[in-house]
Parts: structure tokens; sequence; C-alpha cells
């Protein structure tokens, strides 16, 4: 096996890697990096789904990265579009030449007498496991399983005669015109896919167990347009941007404070979108709290205008049994079908399952806190991205990795060789990790990092606060140690 080295090592090469490369090439200049990228195509979630209608579930102008102003006029992209914008950022900085595809990192070894990491991974190519040193680790590997979709097992599916497909494995062929489909879920992908397919298919149905929160908003921002047309791009770029961080962090504050208030506009937006006699009450009334769990974006209020036309429906029930010919409900009825799509949702996976071993002693992540919700108690030289639930992931792996080089930079300056977050004191277990009641964070909640009762061992979710602390704060404190 041949062995290399460099100083920093990012794992995956999706939106967070390609990010992180480009501010140690403007940043950190002095160091020398690789990307080891499982898949054969940069762009980890965006190269990955293929199903009609791909699109960020964010506005581009907090999605795109502050540094590479978003150009198109819609707010939100399809995913083809967002590849082509991951792509430029590479061709751009001259980061594809530093990724080293069909690479899977399986285990990572630190040694804190020799300063540093070593990294198996399996070379897809040939199924030979390699190794490579590093000093800083970077984890930019996503927060889901790529290999393997969510679905429950639900009673008497192999008994169904037509196609039974999950967004994440969604076949290049898959003809759906004509037939009759059923989306099981009403998160971000049920509600992308249905009005994508609804004028191909017979008839669309969306069933769900129980209503999601909507927010529907104009695909083009008027006031942004205005601006471009008297200044240009980037000035346009940063005004929208501010105003959707800031509208962003006013309505999740407005949801937590008064949530009936804010469950009451939500509804009264769909109702605005829907006939007066559709059945609000039981289709789009969740049971809990705005912003328990993601509100799903929809752009110009597309899959209520499907709804309108009568290309697709809203069923709300639970499943008792799949059938031969479709879906049989607990109420009794039955649910025909060609094609069914579970869009039931993915299994959170950190660390992308890999082993990790501090000077031999293996490390818990679901044992251990996170210092400034992107380094991991008494595990040294290692950073980890995790974006934000209540807002784009971006606009925190933009400010993991603006830290992170400020760090590297400080090390440098100092002749340190490693840092290793280490609480000054006891600190209290304060609360989850995430702060999300959503069936793909409950089913791990055993599995997440702790959360401390005090700053930085907060995973904060206030991008604000996150500004002032990692893009302005000070990189010396008394719980972050420094090895020479």
């Amino acid at each position: 096996m041949e062995q290399k080295h460099v100083n920093i090592l990012i794992v995956g090469a999706g939106l967070s890697g390609i990010g992180a490369a480009y501010h140690i090439e403007k940043e950190s200049p002095q160091k020398t990096y690789r990307i080891l990228e499982s898949r054969d195509q940069l762009g980890g979630t965006w190269d990955l789904f293929r199903y009609p209608g791909i699109r960020s579930d964010s506005d581009m102008t907090t999605m795109g990265f502050r540094f590479k102003p978003w150009k198109g006029e819609k707010l939100v992209a399809e995913g083809g579009a967002i590849l082509e914008y991951l792509n430029e950022i590479a061709d751009e900085n001259s980061i594809k030449e530093k990724i080293q595809y069909h690479s899977h990192v399986h285990s990572v070894s630190w040694s804190s007498d020799e300063s540093r990491w070593t990294v198996t991974y399996k070379n897809k190519r040939n199924g030979i496991n390699e190794i490579i040193t590093c000093d800083f680790l970077y984890f930019c590997a996503g927060y889901y399983d790529y290999d393997k979709a969510y679905v429950p097992n639900f009673k008497g599916m192999e008994n169904f005669k037509g196609q039974i497909v999950h967004p994440q494995k969604w076949p290049d062929d898959l003809d759906y015109e004509g037939k009759r489909v059923v989306v099981i879920g009403s998160g971000a992908t049920a509600v992308t896919l249905i009005p994508s397919m609804a004028e191909k298919t017979e008839h669309i149905t969306m069933l769900q167990r129980s209503p999601t929160y909507y927010v529907v908003r104009p695909n083009i921002n008027p006031l942004g347009n205005f601006i471009r047309r008297i200044t240009n791009n980037t000035i346009a770029y940063y005004v929208m941007r501010w105003q959707n961080i800031n509208m962003q962090s006013f309505f999740f504050k407005r949801a937590r404070r008064y949530p009936k208030r804010v469950k009451d506009f939500l509804i009264g937006l769909v109702k605005d979108h829907l006939p007066e006699d559709y059945d609000i009450e039981k289709h789009f009334t969740p049971p809990y709290n705005p912003w328990d769990q993601r509100l799903c974006l929809v752009p110009d209020g597309d899959l209520f205008n499907s709804i309108k036309e009568g290309n697709a429906s809203v069923v709300t029930d639970h499943i008792d049994e799949f059938t031969q010919k479709g879906i049989k409900l607990k109420s009794g009825d039955e649910l025909e079908a060609d094609i069914i799509v579970t869009a039931t949702g993915f299994n959170i996976l950190l660390f992308g399952n890999i082993d990790i071993t501090v000077d031999n002693k293996s490390i818990d992540p679901s044992k251990s806190m996170t210092y400034k919700g992107m380094m991991v108690s008494n595990v040294p030289n290692l950073i980890m991205t995790f974006g934000y639930t209540n807002a784009s992931w971006t606009l925190r792996a933009d400010l993991t990795a603006e830290y992170a080089c400020r760090l590297f930079n400080y090390m440098d300056k100092n002749g340190y060789k490693y840092c290793q977050p280490t609480p000054n004191g006891k600190i209290e277990i304060d609360g989850e990790w995430l702060d999300f009641n959503s069936g793909y964070v409950l089913r791990v909640l055993d599995k997440l990092p702790l959360q401390g009762a005090r700053d930085p061992w907060r995973n904060t979710q206030n991008y604000k606060k996150d500004v002032l602390q990692l893009r302005y704060g000070r990189i010396t404190d008394k719980e972050l140690k420094f090895i020479s």
C-alpha cells in the first residue's frame, strides 16, 4: 500500500467539501490538502439525487456561498444548476485536481506521539485498502447514509405488483407517464416530486400519516431583481442574502415564542392557495408546533396548483398493508397504484460511519460533546461540518471553513502541532444536540453527540451568534488546548 501525507485531509467532495477546499486555497495557501470522495463525481447530495424536480429546500441567496454570489434569478434552484455552480467553484479555484474519487474512508486513527492521523480507505476501483496520513482531518461527509435510505417495513410490500421506488435510488428509465402514482410522505422530497410529476401521470397522490407545515414564497425576488437592474449582481446578492438571513432568523424566533400565531399564519398561506371547501384541518394542520420539524418550501405554490388543477390529491391516513394493486389504509380504503414512491426519509449518519480511534482508544461520538458545533471533545485536530436545521446548511458550512482556516493559521504562527477541545471543569449536559422532533432525528437520538449547558459546548443553530464567534471571535479560550 502506497502511503501519502497531506496537511489537511477533507472527507467528502459535496457542498461542504468544495467550500472547505476553497477557503483553504484562499486563506491557508501554505497548507497541502486532498479530498477523498467515495463516489465518482463531486457534488454529494446534488449528484446523488436524480428524482424529478430535485431542487434546493432553501433559497439560493443563503444556500449559495458567501464568496460566490448566486446569479440565477430563481430563489429555489434545480439540482442540475446547483451541480453546475459547484463545478464552477472547483474549476475556478483548481480544486478538482485535489479530489481523489472512488475512495471510501472506513477508519481513522490519531497518534499523539506522531501528531497525525492515519486514514484507511478502500480504493473502490480495485477493492484494495490504502493509507494516507494527515495533520488535520476535516469531515465534510454530510449527515445521512448515501447507501441505505430509510424505508419502513410496510406489511405486504412483496405483494405489490407495480414498482416501488425510493427517491434516493431513482431509476433513470422510470416511466410514469399515464400511470397512477402514490407518494408516501409529505416532506421536502414529496412536495418537490408531486408538482414535477403531476402533468405526466394519470394521477398522483400524496399519502401522509400527518400534515407538514409549508412556506409559500415566490420563486423570484422583485427587490433583488430591481437592485440587479440599477447596480451589479454582487450587491444584489448581498442585499437579498441578508434580507433572507434576517427573515429566517426572525421567523424562527417568532415560531418558538409565538407558536400559535405562526401556526395560524402558515395555515393561512395554504388556505389562500386552495379552494374554500378544501379540508385544511385534516390535510394541512400539523399536530406539532412550527419548527419542531423543518418547514417545507413551496415555491410559487406549485404543489397547491397541482391539487387545484386536479392532477394531484392528498390522503391523510395510516398504511395497513400493501396489496397487489396498491395500498390498503387503516380506514379500509385502498389506493390503487402502478408506482409507489417511498419518500419516507433518510438515515442520519454522522462521520460517515467511520471508525475513529485516538491513541488506540475507540471514540463514541454519542458519548462526546461538540466544541462550537464543529470539533469533538478530547479528539485532536478534527473538524466536522454540520449545517443548520433552521436555515441553509451552507451558512454554517461556510463559517466552519472560515474558522478552520483561522485555526490552521494560528497554529502555524505559534508552532503548535495539534489542538484538542477539552472541557475546563465539569459541564452539565443540556438537552438534545438537535432540538428537532423529525423522524430522522428521533430515530438516532442515542447516536448523536451531547450538548453542554454552556458555550462553547452548545450547538447553537444561531447564525448571527456564530458569525461573531467563528468569523470574528478569539481562537484561544480555556476549553481548547494547544500542544507544541
